[in-house]
C-alpha cells in the first residue's frame, strides 16, 4: 500500500481531474488528484459540519487545517467574504490543488500555505475548522487541538467532525481538558461534529 493523504509529497502518481459537489444544495466543482483525502467526492463528515457550521460574532479569521483540495475553506470565503480564510495543509499536492480551486472561484479572501498544523498561521483567530488527518494519529490529532486553543481568541470556537468509531469519546475529553465549553452539534451515520468554544 502506498502513502496517504497526510505526507509532505504524495507518490501516488498525478491525475488531476474535476469533481462535481453540493453543499447545502449549492453546486461547486473542484479539482481533486490522487494522493489527496476524499478525492472522489466531499466526504460526508465534511459536508455534515458545514451543514452544521455558524460562524461565531466574536471577530476574526478563520484557519482551515488540513485542508485538501479546500472544499471547506473555500466554502467559507465565498459565504464570509469579510473574513479572511487561512487554508494549510501538510501535502503539497493538496496546497497546490486549494490554490488552482481558489483561482477557479476568483477569492481574494483566501491564503494558502504547506505546514504543519497551524504552522504559520496567524493568531487570534475567530474559529479553527478541521475534518482532522485520523490517519495521521491521536498525537497528531491532540496537537491540533493544542495549538488551537492557543491561536483562538477569546469567544472564538474550533470545529471538528470526527466518527464516534475513530474517536470521538477520546477527542471529546481532550477537547474538555482545554475548553470549558464543548458541545456535540450534529451526530449522523455515526460522525460527530463537535464544538469547542474558548472562554
Amino acid at each position: 500500500m502506498g502513502d496517504h493523504y497526510y505526507t509532505n509529497r504524495p507518490s501516488a502518481e498525478s491525475a488531476p481531474k474535476l469533481i462535481e459537489a453540493s453543499i447545502k444544495g449549492e453546486s461547486y466543482s473542484f479539482w481533486t488528484d490522487h494522493g489527496v483525502f476524499s478525492k472522489e467526492q466531499i466526504d460526508f463528515g465534511t459536508k455534515q459540519m458545514l451543514e452544521a457550521f455558524v460562524m461565531p460574532e466574536v471577530k476574526g479569521a478563520v484557519a482551515d487545517i488540513g485542508c485538501g483540495y479546500g472544499p471547506i475553506g473555500i466554502y467559507l470565503a465565498t459565504h464570509h467574504q469579510d473574513r479572511t480564510v487561512w487554508m494549510a495543509d501538510v501535502n503539497e499536492r493538496a496546497v497546490e490543488l486549494s490554490k488552482k480551486n481558489i483561482a477557479r472561484f476568483d477569492l481574494e479572501n483566501c491564503r494558502v500555505q504547506q505546514g504543519d498544523l497551524l504552522s504559520g498561521v496567524p493568531d487570534q483567530l475567530a474559529v479553527v475548522i478541521s475534518n482532522p488527518p485520523i490517519r495521521a494519529g491521536k498525537k497528531v490529532v491532540h496537537q491540533l487541538f493544542e495549538d488551537a486553543h492557543a491561536a483562538l481568541a477569546s469567544g472564538g470556537e474550533l470545529w471538528i467532525v470526527i466518527q464516534k468509531k475513530q474517536g470521538a469519546p477520546s477527542a471529546k475529553d481532550k477537547l474538555a481538558d482545554m475548553f470549558s465549553d464543548v458541545t456535540v452539534v450534529s451526530r449522523e451515520k455515526g460522525y460527530q461534529v463537535i464544538v469547542a468554544k474558548k472562554i
